[in-house]
């Protein structure tokens, strides 16, 4: 894997997305089919809540690469590229399958200038913001780069592929947009954002620098940063909470006062320990959310999209999985969280089963398989989008 170099980690448009870890990115390579299909994790977050971004890369029967949703291009990442293409041929397409996803979106443009012969095909209605921007405003290749038709049969990687498009589904400003794409060869679904599988242990990614799930085992500043194994499942399971949740009702926030007293007995105080401020406190019951949000490991979909953007458009979104369950997957590809995960078309359909439990009840509209008292804070942010949740009538 070559000799890691300064400033190959480096990561120089950053400030465009000032998210962690800003303008160094690690990326690890994992081959999950030999020979076939590989992918490339690197890490995101905001305030030590990082979890895996992915990018897959799979090999075409007539030699060549397609990279599924492009990672930072940063020197290590393309070294890695390039070292499949010396041996599979050059990457021929690659793939932005996403329109909101702005962590996957603002790389995809870098990437695709760096593989200069390789062919863009990026989702449909795509935006940007705060200006809606042309594509090659964002850095997209103006003549290289197509959008993705709603008949996949007129792309010219139809042979290997099939895709599913899901919306525009109308948000209070822009409208969401994704595509999902089958590999017949590998009988591998690739996917954004839509749907992913929770482990108990930290991704392999995360635990090339275990600092952020140190800082969020902790259950009080005055506690050092231990690395144990126990430690980091700890962390991540928390982290996990945060990042689906925002804010679970097992999360207190303490008063700043409290907060300060308590960050002045930290035994680091340094500044990547944020000077020993810990804004949190975790009731006694607390894994068990995160029990109650994992589900065993099966595949779901994230909370936020269930109450804040799929309901929206049941009918759609079930008419999306009712394609895509007709397709002889065995296993699924995430963006984000563990992959691979092994699951076929009746796991994956079963996650949008809750589209099919109208409540009236509910805020979101429908019956969700987590506590309401843990979404509460996305039902806060519900109260500010406009439009209606129209559930769909019972099947």
């Amino acid at each position: 894997m070559g000799i890691l170099k300064r400033g190959d980690r480096s990561w120089p448009l950053w400030p465009v997305v000032p998210i962690y870890p800003y303008g160094k990115r690690r990326t690890l390579r994992r081959e999950i089919i030999r020979d076939q299909v590989w992918t490339f994790d690197q890490v995101q977050g905001i305030f030590y809540v990082v979890v895996p971004i992915r990018m897959t890369v799979i090999k075409l029967s007539a030699g060549g690469l397609m990279v599924f949703s492009p990672v930072a291009p940063t020197r290590e990442c393309i070294r890695l590229v390039r070292e499949l293409e010396a041996e599979h041929g050059e990457v021929k397409y690659v793939i932005l399958p996403t329109v909101t996803g702005v962590e996957h979106k603002y790389f995809a443009g870098p990437f695709a200038q760096v593989f200069k012969r390789s062919q863009v095909y990026v989702a449909p209605n795509q935006w940007s913001f705060p200006l809606d921007l042309p594509l090659s405003w964002l850095g997209f290749p103006a003549q290289r780069t197509h959008i993705l038709p709603d008949d996949p049969s007129r792309t010219p990687f139809y042979d290997e592929f099939d895709y599913a498009i899901v919306g525009p589904i109308d948000l209070s400003v822009k409208p969401y947009t994704e595509v999902a794409v089958f590999h017949r060869g590998t009988r591998s679904l690739l996917a954004v954002d839509t749907i992913l599988s929770i482990p108990i242990e930290p991704p392999a990614v995360l635990n090339q620098d275990p600092f952020p799930l140190l800082f969020h085992a902790r259950d009080s500043a005055t506690e050092a940063l231990i690395d144990t194994p126990e430690n980091r499942r700890k962390g991540w399971a928390r982290i996990s909470l945060f990042s689906f949740y925002f804010q679970p009702d097992c999360l207190d926030v303490p008063k700043t006062g409290h907060v300060l007293k308590e960050a002045s007995k930290s035994p680091n105080k340094s500044i990547k320990n944020y000077f020993g401020l810990y804004p949190f406190s975790w009731q006694a019951n607390w894994h068990r959310s995160f029990e109650q949000l994992r589900q065993d490991g099966r595949l779901i979909v994230a909370p936020i999209l269930q109450t804040l953007i799929f309901n929206r458009d049941a009918k759609g979104v079930l008419d999306w999985a009712d394609r895509i369950a007709q397709w002889d997957f065995e296993q699924v590809i995430p963006c984000h969280f563990s992959a691979p995960v092994e699951a076929g078309p009746s796991e994956f359909r079963r996650a949008f089963n809750f589209l099919e439990r109208p409540n009236p009840q509910s805020w979101s509209g429908f019956e969700h398989d987590v506590p309401m008292v843990d979404l509460e804070t996305l039902g806060q942010i519900d109260r500010r989008l406009p439009g209606n949740v129209i559930p769909p009538p019972r099947r």
